[in-house]
């Protein structure tokens, strides 16, 4: 653990973007070979949105990276913080009670949040938008959700009083997971739900992206899967009955155009879920 503590301390900027870009090449390359969905897209095209939309978050993350160091160095040094209530205790049992804690104040209830106020489901709306999810829809989000999600990783962090190596290590983890349960992949059912117990497994996921509610409302999880069936946001439907997208903006103009994209969230006749 001391290993990974040190290594994630001082995490370098490039070693978390080949976390990034290695886990897309990575379900990019097992969609080709075990496809769930055959959407017979442009696959290069579409992913050519979708990696827009990640580089804009990249650009927003990195511009407001001091403010998330400030923060998990305040809550350090003034012992701030629900992890700083704990015992003593292992040093792992403390790493997952505190990834599980940013996973369910700056992820779940986050994304919980997105999809009941009306403000910020006019950009987390963006991510709904594709009508082929796959590996790189994990990071289709409107510059205006990224700082979103941005305030909310601050706000978990100092709710939690992790440390900024739990922080990093939370972050990677986020990302690789999040580009799993997007990617557009084929797993035994058994073994998807087996998996789904414990984090949130691509069939599980895929049933978020169903394009008219109930289902749109529920499965909020980002790494583990836990939340929704405490919280009872938990759903299943089958896959051959998911149809992605979002009901009030299936035209492909709106869906397939980043110009487009970014301009939804400001317009006066916004369409409602």
């Amino acid at each position: 653990m001391e290993t990974i503590i040190s290594y994630f301390t001082t995490i370098p900027s490039l070693h978390r973007g080949f976390i990034l870009a290695g886990g897309i090449a990575l379900f990019w390359l097992i969609e080709n070979i075990s496809p769930l969905h055959l959407f017979g897209y442009n696959k290069a095209k579409h992913a050519s949105i979708n990696i827009f939309f990640t580089a804009t978050t990249i650009i927003v993350n990195f511009t407001l990276a001091a403010a998330l160091l400030f923060t998990a160095n305040y809550t350090f040094q003034n012992q701030w913080g629900l992890v700083h209530l704990l015992p003593k205790i292992n040093i792992w049992l403390y790493a997952l009670l505190g990834l599980l804690l940013l996973d369910l104040i700056g992820a779940y209830f986050a994304h919980w949040v997105q999809h009941r106020i009306p403000v910020l489901w006019r950009f987390h709306l963006i991510h709904h938008t594709d009508t082929a999810v796959d590996t790189t829809t994990a990071n289709r989000h409107h510059p205006g959700e990224s700082l979103i999600r941005f305030i909310c990783t601050i706000l978990a962090v100092f709710i939690a009083g992790t440390p900024m190596w739990l922080v990093f290590l939370y972050q990677s983890l986020s990302v690789v997971f999040s580009q799993f349960n997007h990617a557009n992949i084929q797993l035994p059912k058994k073994l998807d739900t087996l998996i789904s117990y414990f984090i949130v497994s691509p069939d599980m996921h895929k049933v978020h992206h169903h394009y008219v509610l109930p289902y749109t409302d529920t499965n909020y999880g980002n790494i583990f899967s836990i939340w929704d069936r405490i919280f009872g946001t938990f759903s299943v439907l089958e896959n051959s009955k998911i149809i992605y997208g979002i009901d009030t903006h299936r035209k492909k103009e709106e869906c397939n155009s980043v110009k487009t994209m970014l301009k939804i969230p400001f317009k006066k006749d916004f369409k409602k879920l």
